[in-house]
């Protein structure tokens, strides 16, 4: 499984936080799902079909845009060769503007899947079907899970919401009652060189298990009783595993009921998992500003000129950056100039720009060209030299640090800055 990255959430959150917003007069927004495996040709006879049956709607108002829903999405549709590998999904449909009667079509949205969607769905509403995109935002890695006590162990992975128990072994450690003629400490001794047997086995079957799974998360450890915490303590897992272990947790069961425990709460972990590498992240960051070495900057003028000479190795933003990139333009005598503002600023230039003066020729000619994303803005430079892109949340100490005191936006450098 292709690991998805916090650009890649970031940016299909956004979308479908705006297609979320949308809301149609009665079922005049098209949802339309398509897997991989379907021919287009397949789709778009579908979709006339749609049209055909559409004519029936008795508004004239709501089978117009229908219809011409209908076509834009069959025209957009037209233009892929083939269903990618992921699926297909696309959005259409009528969005009052203003008032009655101010239906505008948007779209078509077209989103290709991070992951293969299996649902074939095409349906007419009020709103826009995105549960099955939601779901895919969900972390979907593969985290190992152990779960052991004196009595045998249960081995399981989960990936997304899919839990599969492996394997269970059993330990042959007898109870702690000792049989009839032997000396408490000799059964202590005997007992505890089956328990170290019984890790020993353990182990090797994680490493058997875990270690043939590509790109493994991290690994959960769970159990009742103190035994899984003598488990790690001990070297009984390949270092590999080791350094996995993302959390132990007290289970009051074993076997498959206590897998079911972890499975409740690993939403949970999977969350702290995801804010350790926050974390870590930021944290070097502020190693590097700290020991003044040169291989970190940060506020949107020097990240821009860092990623722009293709110095930039890790690029950091955070989620809570709300400020938009534009492109001004004066169509008298071609003077252009960029600037970054905040959203509501944006509406108030919006606003008042075609009566303001050109800087250069003085003329109320001025319009805005292009208006993007800060994020997106400077994820587009990182992507062109190959940076890493880290979208960092405010849930942590750093998020918040790297929010506050450094405005949203920093970077960790290949070389030093020049200059």
């Amino acid at each position: 499984m292709v690991k998805r990255t916090s650009l890649e959430r970031y940016r299909l959150k956004r979308m479908l936080e705006a297609l979320a917003s949308k809301e149609g007069r009665g079922t005049e927004l098209i949802s339309l799902y398509i897997p991989p495996g379907r021919q287009i040709s397949e789709v778009v006879q579908m979709l006339k079909e749609e049209w055909g049956t559409a004519s029936n709607i008795k508004s004239n108002t709501t089978r117009k845009n229908v219809q011409d829903a209908i076509v834009k999405v069959t025209q957009r549709l037209k233009l892929f060769k083939r269903v990618p590998d992921n699926g297909l999904v696309l959005f259409c449909g009528a969005i009052p503007q203003n008032g009655p009667g101010s239906e505008k079509i948007e779209g078509p949205y077209v989103i290709i899947p991070p992951e293969p969607i299996n649902i074939y769905l095409y349906r007419c509403d009020s709103k826009f079907h995105l549960n099955y995109l939601m779901d895919l935002l969900k972390e979907t890695e593969t985290y190992g899970i152990i779960l052991l006590d004196s009595s045998g162990a249960t081995f399981a992975t989960l990936t997304g919401r899919r839990l599969n128990i492996i394997q269970e072994i059993t330990s042959g450690i007898p109870g702690k009652h000792r049989a009839g003629g032997q000396s408490a400490r000799r059964f202590e001794r005997l007992r505890e060189m089956r328990l170290i047997e019984f890790f020993k086995r353990v182990g090797k079957h994680a490493d058997e298990i875990f270690l043939q799974i590509p790109d493994l998360k991290g690994l959960i450890l769970g159990g009742p009783g103190p035994t899984k915490t003598d488990f790690e303590k001990g070297r009984f897992l390949d270092y590999r595993l080791k350094e996995k272990i993302v959390a132990v947790v007290d289970t009051a069961y074993t076997g498959e009921q206590g897998v079911e425990e972890i499975f409740e709460r690993a939403p949970e972990i999977i969350k702290n998992v995801r804010y350790v590498e926050e974390k870590r992240i930021v944290q070097r960051f502020l190693y590097e500003i700290g020991h003044d070495t040169g291989l970190a900057t940060y506020g949107e003028a020097d990240v821009r000129r860092a990623l722009k000479s293709g110095l930039v190795e890790t690029l950091l933003l955070s989620e809570e950056l709300d400020k938009t990139r534009l492109r001004v333009e004066c169509s008298s005598c071609g003077y252009s100039y960029s600037e970054t503002m905040r959203r509501p600023e944006v509406k108030n230039l919006e606003h008042t720009i075609s009566s303001a003066p050109c800087p250069k020729c003085q003329a109320a000619s001025l319009q805005i060209k292009e208006k993007t994303e800060i994020i997106e803005d400077l994820a587009e430079l990182a992507e062109a030299s190959a940076a890493n892109v880290e979208i960092i949340s405010t849930e942590t100490e750093e998020g918040q640090m790297l929010w506050k005191a450094f405005g949203g936006v920093a970077a960790i450098l290949r070389y030093k800055l020049q200059g």
